[in-house]
């Protein structure tokens, strides 16, 4: 009995199980090879693939950029001239010797109205190398002529080696230009008859000279801004003259700097004898928009009685405004010249 109801069992089962049990092995192999063939093509869709995305996918190329410079430069394609806002950018000459390149970059001004010789590239450039580097970027010349300002980017790479051959990218978001320059005293303030008590504490957005340590910054006492005493020139604006611990602030107002870089120094002259004083430092802070920026100038030593034989002299710069637009070329650091 025991016998034949093993025999049943078996007969139970269903031959094309034996089957599948035999051809496993080659099943499994099939699968993998399929599998392979998958990974293969993903592969390659990739490589084909990222070409491309990097030429026409900001995105994706500074994405790449970020885990690898060196593929993401070698990808991008060269373009050494682009227009945007009727202002042409174009590389004009490079020169490149062993670590360091030095190339020019010339911007025209198609419509002749949207920069003059005072401009700059408002700390809106960026370089984007395969290699670890520093760099920085001065305008070397104007053709009122022809609305040309031309760039001098100078970069060092840091280990030191050959960089001929490797690609760049250069690209601007921003440029400043219509900037005035205004120097002189401050005529009508009485600086002993203008002075507050008023103060806060504020967190600095900057901090110049010794006299906060070398842990300033996490707060500092200020004037309290009150209404304009003075306003020398369009942007700039005298917001306060008081003590604070003992010492002199001078307090102005710089409107809308992120858009025009507004900026400047006061310092006391003595009417008496002509010396000029310059402040031991400064504390800078955003307003409540954080937009514009109140900057407070601190004098040690200058009492309150003697302040009548002062007068506030002021060096400042204002601007126009920002002319925006989108400018990126990629190009090989190879010796090449202008023809």
């Amino acid at each position: 009995m025991r016998g034949n109801e093993l025999l049943d069992k078996m007969e139970l089962i269903d031959p094309a199980y034996i089957e599948a049990a035999d051809t496993a092995p080659n099943k499994r192999k099939s699968v993998w090879a399929k599998w392979g063939t998958l990974a293969a093509c993903l592969c390659l869709v990739c490589v084909l693939a990222v070409p491309a995305m990097a030429a026409f996918s900001p995105a994706f190329y500074e994405l790449l950029y970020a885990v690898t410079p060196a593929t993401a430069q070698f990808f991008k394609p060269v373009q050494r001239s682009c227009e945007d806002n009727s202002i042409r950018m174009e590389v004009t000459a490079a020169y490149i010797h062993e670590n360091t390149a030095e190339i020019y970059l010339s911007l025209e001004d198609l419509t002749g109205t949207s920069f003059d010789e005072t401009v700059d590239l408002f700390d809106s450039y960026r370089l984007h190398t395969p290699f670890d580097c520093t760099g920085h970027c001065q305008l070397a010349s104007y053709d009122p002529d022809t609305h040309t300002a031309t760039f001098l980017v100078t970069l060092e790479q840091w280990d030191r080696q050959s960089i001929e051959g490797e690609k760049l990218t250069f690209s601007v978001r921003k440029l400043l230009s219509g900037k005035k320059s205004w120097e002189g005293i401050l005529d009508g303030v009485d600086l002993g008859g203008s002075l507050t008590s008023a103060t806060q504490t504020v967190q600095p957005r900057g901090l110049s000279g010794d006299l906060f340590g070398s842990d300033g910054g996490k707060s500092v006492t200020v004037l309290k801004p009150g209404d304009a005493i003075a306003s020398p020139v369009d942007g700039v604006t005298l917001t306060g003259i008081g003590y604070v611990d003992g010492r002199l602030h001078v307090q102005a107002y710089y409107a809308d700097i992120l858009k025009t870089d507004n900026h400047g120094s006061i310092s006391l002259v003595n009417r008496e004898t002509g010396e000029q004083i310059e402040c031991d430092g400064s504390a800078a802070f955003f307003d409540s928009e954080r937009a514009g920026s109140y900057e407070d100038y601190i004098f040690t030593g200058i009492e309150a009685d003697a302040l009548d034989t002062y007068a506030l002299y002021g060096t400042f710069v204002t601007s126009a405004g920002p002319v925006e637009g989108n400018w990126s070329v990629t190009f090989p650091l190879e010796n090449t010249t202008d023809n």
